[in-house]
């Protein structure tokens, strides 16, 4: 989003704190983390006194909106919440029961943060529409996530390698998925980038997956770049349905074959068997049958990537999401 606005030529001050820093495995987060969060609150308000046009909050910011607020000094401020914070840590990673007090607490959180902002900005429309709901707003904009662009570049045309995934490893995903499909698919090599809440299921995954638990940032575009297909999400839950991950952009970005879940959100960017081969949810077997057919068609293989990096080009670049966040501002305006 920085990159975007920048280039869109777009004064940006960064206003950062540490709080997630060398904790690889931030998804452990334990009662500390409400700590770091308060002490970093409290040195963001020491800071000098600055005027802006517009304060944007990003991700994770849901505890960031009062302090936005005084920074901001009467200017508008612009909420990028990526996620609920109910719908993640409730329905999607099962840390905490429905209707127990801290998924209560986690929605109401989740509202509040969404009403103090004057706008939200949601990664796709679909999830704009659940989080008007949520928090009853008349009108949440919407702009896609995209790739870092120094980062992810198109490389040179692959062989069928491997099938690459990368990611935290969380429901949302689909992990179950992606090693039933392995099974099935015994003659296909994958390789599994990440680590997560579902590390366990790894220990006794198919001799033909390979399990790397961490790759430095900045060498993804080289791991997309050596594989045949980059499979996005294959969870079956709401959430999976409203978003596009991180990774689908990537992938684009680099030209690297995506295969992903079909879902509402993946249609507001993807064509099946144009730019991406979208299967049914939580289906394994469509999923080897669309890796085979990567595998063993380089014009499919070729077309596919070619049609993702145009989509990609077209609808989620940093040039043309730069042109989308500058016209959200000055509607805030």
């Amino acid at each position: 989003m920085i990159s975007c606005l920048r280039g869109a030529g777009v004064e940006v001050v960064e206003r950062h704190e540490p709080v997630w820093e060398e904790k690889r495995d931030a998804w452990r987060a334990g009662p500390l983390t409400a700590l770091r969060l308060a002490r970093a609150e409290l040195r963001l308000l020491r800071r000098p006194s600055e005027r802006y046009d517009a304060v944007i909050v990003g991700y994770p910011g849901h505890f960031d909106l009062p302090a936005a607020r005084r920074a901001a000094r009467g200017a508008p401020v612009l909420f990028n919440p990526l996620v609920s914070l109910a719908d993640t840590l409730v329905s999607d990673r099962a840390r905490f029961r429905a209707g127990s007090l801290p998924a209560r607490a986690l929605a109401l959180v989740d509202r509040r943060a969404l009403r103090a902002a004057d706008v939200v900005v949601a990664d796709t429309e679909q999830h704009a529409r659940f989080l008007a709901e949520l928090a009853n707003l008349e009108r949440v904009e919407v702009c896609f996530v995209g790739a870092e662009e120094q980062i992810f570049q198109p490389g040179p045309a692959s062989s069928f390698t491997h099938a690459l995934f990368v990611g935290k490893l969380i429901p949302l995903h689909g992990l179950e998925t992606i090693l039933e499909a392995a099974r099935l698919a015994p003659e296909l090599p994958f390789r599994i980038v990440g680590s997560g809440q579902l590390d366990e299921l790894l220990e006794q995954r198919p001799e033909n997956v390979e399990w790397v638990p961490w790759v430095e940032y900045v060498q993804l575009a080289g791991e997309l770049h050596a594989a045949g297909a980059a499979l996005g999400i294959f969870g079956r839950s709401e959430k999976a349905a409203r978003v596009i991950p991180n990774k689908a952009f990537q992938a684009l970005a680099c030209g690297t074959p995506l295969v992903t879940a079909d879902t509402p959100a993946a249609r507001e960017l993807l064509v099946n068997g144009d730019s991406a081969l979208l299967v049914s949810p939580d289906d394994a077997s469509a999923l080897a049958n669309a890796l085979r057919q990567l595998a063993s068609d380089d014009a499919l293989r070729a077309r596919i990537a070619e049609g993702g990096l145009s989509a990609y080009r077209r609808h989620a670049s940093e040039e043309v999401l730069g042109r989308r966040w500058l016209s959200i501002l000055e509607r805030a305006r």
